[in-house]
């Protein structure tokens, strides 16, 4: 990835992403320059799909987004609320987002929103996976603050950006943070978590008792036994070379059950990806409103393809697609 330290890239870059961020996400989604490596198309006849909000659309996924769901209320819907969530309305302007209910304009505001935290000036690097109860508390943390961040999957702390992490650290143990913002790095999950707010949120005081143990690791544990354990295990079939793509840009927030599919999917077909949060109180909400038009998760772009698509069961298909082989 191409970053760029201590100020946005260009006063001239008109990409929604980048405005008010001390970073370039324009340049920070080149892909990689990797000598060899296949370049990727989309599907021959393949068009983005119509958006449909908040619609199931195959019963063969019923029992996935029912188990998400589960998952979901035995974390108590955590992530879904950035810091200093507060209740507002509004009327509807043009790029901007609000939740219209009745006659009320629904408009949230939130410490994030007031600009009271410091923010990286690169994009944070996670190692983990997604079943990983231990990884999901840091996940939630970084949605609960609005912080971007790359993922680099290590299904089962054995697979995918594993052998990297082992390179780096000499172990395998997930989650392993990188900001090099601050040039720091660490291991353990409550130790990551009390950095974070530290760092880019109100203080490790006010860290909620929901990414705390031992709530935080029983019911995550519990979460992840309601999925199966997705995300857990390799794709059959997955292309080997996937570790070395550009990172994918998840628009998203982790307690979504239709974006935990989205994610389990990522992690287990080992695609380095850029989840940019988008939980209740992120100005990414409005973002999102000016670069398509309308707010809905999860929302995937791929510089890799050059794709760009909502719908949850069409993302899944599509990543299939492009991202796997044929296995005798």
């Amino acid at each position: 990835l191409l970053y760029v330290d201590g100020g946005h890239a260009s006063s001239n870059c008109s990409d929604v992403r980048c405005q008010g961020a001390s970073f370039c996400w324009r340049e920070s989604a080149v892909p990689k320059d990797v000598p060899g490596l296949e370049p990727l198309r989309v599907p021959e006849g393949w068009q983005a799909p119509e958006p449909r909000p908040l619609s199931a659309t195959r019963s063969s996924l019923f029992l996935a987004l029912l188990g998400a769901s589960v998952a979901l209320a035995l974390r108590l819907g955590a992530g879904a609320l950035a810091q200093g969530w507060r209740f507002g309305t509004a009327e509807v302007r043009e790029g901007r987002y609000a939740l219209a209910l009745g006659p009320l304009n629904i408009r949230d505001g939130s410490d994030v929103i007031d600009g009271k935290f410091a923010r990286p000036s690169q994009p944070l690097v996670l190692y983990e996976y997604e079943a990983s109860p231990f990884c999901r508390k840091v996940r939630e943390a970084l949605c609960i603050l609005d912080i971007p961040c790359e993922m680099r999957p290590c299904p089962g702390a054995r697979t995918g950006f594993s052998d990297e992490l082992a390179e780096r650290t000499g172990r395998r143990t997930v989650p392993y943070l990188i900001d090099p913002s601050a040039d720091v790095e660490m291991f353990e999950s409550d130790d990551i978590v009390d950095y974070l707010y530290d760092k880019y949120g109100p203080g490790k005081g006010e860290v909620p008792w929901l990414l705390r143990d031992p709530v935080a690791q029983f019911t995550a544990a519990f979460a992840s036994i309601a999925r199966s354990f997705a995300g857990a295990r390799p794709e059959p079939g997955a292309r080997a070379d996937n570790p070395k793509r550009a990172p994918l840009e998840l628009w998203g927030y982790e307690c979504s059950p239709f974006v935990k599919l989205v994610r389990e999917r990522l992690c287990s077909l080992m695609l380095p990806h850029v989840v940019l949060p988008c939980s209740r109180g992120s100005p990414r909400r409005d973002e999102m409103v000016k670069l398509t038009g309308r707010f809905q998760v999860p929302y995937l772009r791929d510089p890799n393809t050059g794709a760009e698509l909502f719908e949850m069961p069409e993302i899944l298909d599509y990543l299939l697609e492009v991202y796997t082989v044929e296995t005798k």
